[in-house]
């Protein structure tokens, strides 16, 4: 197959998915809407940055010591992002002509999504001549979109704009690609065809288990880990206010917060309540050291108010991590409360410091948990059983 990813090419859940099919042989192509350099064996590359993406690597230096939080900057891209897709998909109109893939798959809705579905819809009639364009319409590409979590909760409803382009996404993808089946009910209510072929694994393809697996014993110290990093849509603020809450009971509950370390934001909120010597800050890692960070953890925690299948949620629970998540649709399509984990409200620091406390204290529930975990791991979420459904999944026929 000759396919033409559109991603962000630092994103190691897009790379998780591309490095399958690089490996497997296949002629790939990679479009990436950040300037990076990705070690993969493709056959092209080509920048198309949208939505700011060509300078958001200074933005978020800059915002590391200023009042430029993961909200506002989520809101300046929600207003400003989308007026920056037409000139973008020119340059990707280009690079679809020239590649003439068999599938394009765009991972995520904005702005990946949206910057495909604008290129496909350019007419070049007037900029191209005759046998190139006869070459486009011989060559049709099947155009999958990746749906990741909050692309319908979260950005979609956020503006005008990004209301209209994740509209047209919709309703010029041939088939979808979503990391939960809630996110296939709601594409319906954006446009997308219902009749047209769908499918639902994890985001980045799945879980390496050879990667991410248990310690050899259960991990017995109360260790918390929250893996999700600083995003508009994790009440971290919480989290950590809730942090005072578990110490009273359990002063000897450490927490450990991975992409957190040189942040602000997170050193801010710790002195304000005064848990240093509870939190450990962790810098981004690579997934060997992600792993050992999770085996040394007896909890995995997962703060937000958005989401679809968070896969550091999954990778957490493969390391044999209990899991503690807000309570979300998509979420309770992993974990059912009591059985396999725990939920909580977000937004209220109690309900997720009693959560923690509960898993902390209930260890039996916390093994029962473990053994069904270890076989939804197995069963829904390990890396080569999911790749090949995706591969029968581009296969497909489009009409």
């Amino acid at each position: 197959m000759k396919i033409l990813f559109v991603a962000d090419a630092r994103s190691p859940i897009a790379l998780n998915w591309i490095k399958y099919f690089t490996q497997r042989g296949d002629d790939v192509y990679l479009a990436s809407t950040f300037y990076c350099e990705p070690e993969l064996q493709i056959k092209g590359l080509e920048f198309t940055p949208v939505a700011f993406s060509s300078i958001k690597k200074q933005t978020q230096r800059l915002s590391a010591t200023s009042s430029f939080t993961p909200s506002l900057r989520a809101a300046i891209r929600h207003y400003l992002g989308p007026i920056t897709i037409p000139r973008a998909a020119k340059k990707l109109r280009t690079f679809i002509n020239k590649v003439q893939p068999d599938i394009i798959h765009a991972f995520r809705i904005p702005y990946e999504g949206m910057l495909t579905a604008y290129a496909l819809g350019i007419d070049t009639a007037r900029k191209t001549n005759t046998r190139l364009l006869n070459q486009q319409i011989i060559s049709k590409p099947k155009f999958i979109t990746s749906i990741w979590g909050n692309d319908f909760t979260l950005h979609a409803p956020s503006t005008p704009l990004m209301r209209y382009f994740t509209r047209k996404t919709m309703q010029t993808v041939t088939a979808l690609h979503a990391d939960c089946q809630r996110d296939i009910k709601l594409a319906s209510q954006w446009g997308f065809d219902s009749s047209k072929p769908t499918l639902v694994t994890p985001g980045n393809g799945g879980i390496h288990t050879d990667i991410f697996y248990p310690p050899a014993q259960p991990v017995t110290e109360p260790i918390i880990i929250n893996p999700r990093g600083l995003r508009a849509y994790v009440r971290n603020d919480n989290f950590f206010k809730a942090i005072p809450l578990v110490l009273a009971k359990h002063p000897n509950a450490k927490f450990i917060c991975a992409s957190m370390a040189g942040e602000s934001q997170p050193a801010k909120w710790i002195q304000e309540v005064g848990i240093a010597h509870a939190v450990e800050l962790l810098p981004p890692m690579p997934h060997l050291q992600m792993a050992e960070t999770f085996r040394r953890a007896q909890i995995v925690i997962s703060p937000s108010i958005h989401d679809g299948t968070p896969n550091s949620l999954l990778e957490g629970i493969a390391c044999g991590c209990f899991p503690i998540a807000g309570d979300l649709e998509s979420i309770r399509e992993w974990i059912i409360p009591d059985e396999n984990g725990l939920l909580f409200d977000s937004n209220n620091p109690q309900s997720i410091a009693d959560a923690i406390i509960t898993a902390i204290e209930n260890k039996p529930l916390r093994k029962k948990a473990r053994d069904i975990n270890s076989q939804i791991v197995k069963i829904r979420a390990e890396y080569k059983v999911n790749m090949q459904k995706i591969d029968m999944f581009y296969k497909i026929p489009i009409f």
